[in-house]
């Protein structure tokens, strides 16, 4: 939408994702990431962390389902979402402002790691036609882009 403030964060995840859900039944994960830059240090000559930066991040839906499945303590992640405000007041009666990212999306950093993906379906969504991995082959008969292509 205009006027959002849409951000990119690469970071870890500070603790496994929480699963939740609304009153309505509708499922959202709950997250840190801690997004550290590297500067660099003239006295040291060399690079250092610099200060951490932690960001809340709520996933929504199926996606938030998967990342709880999925991710774990540490993780190296690419968050993408709308940065959002919110103001409350905390046990002590005063007024706390906190800066959050309502994600959209969620990836796994192949920075350090390296991942297997398995794909979901929703419900009543068609499936996709078979796909290889790399280096395999497809069903004798199939083709990437199903079997009618031409």
């Amino acid at each position: 939408m205009a006027g959002e403030t849409l951000v990119t964060v690469v970071g870890n995840l500070t603790a496994d994702p929480e699963l939740r859900h609304t009153a309505s039944g509708m499922p959202v994960a709950g997250f840190t990431i801690a997004s550290t830059p590297r500067v660099f240090n003239r006295e040291r000559n060399e690079f250092v962390d610099g200060d951490p930066l932690f960001l809340r991040c709520s996933l929504w839906r199926q996606a938030g389902e998967n990342a709880t499945q999925s991710l774990t303590k540490g993780s190296r992640v690419i968050v993408t979402g709308r940065l959002r405000q919110r103001t409350f007041d905390d046990k002590e009666g005063q007024r706390r402002t906190t800066v959050e990212i309502d994600a959209e999306d969620v990836a796994v950093s192949l920075m350090y790691a390296r991942a297997t993906v398995t794909k979901t379906y929703r419900p009543g969504a068609p499936q996709s036609a078979p796909t290889a991995s790399a280096g395999q082959a497809l069903p004798q008969g199939s083709s990437p882009a199903g079997p009618h292509s031409f």
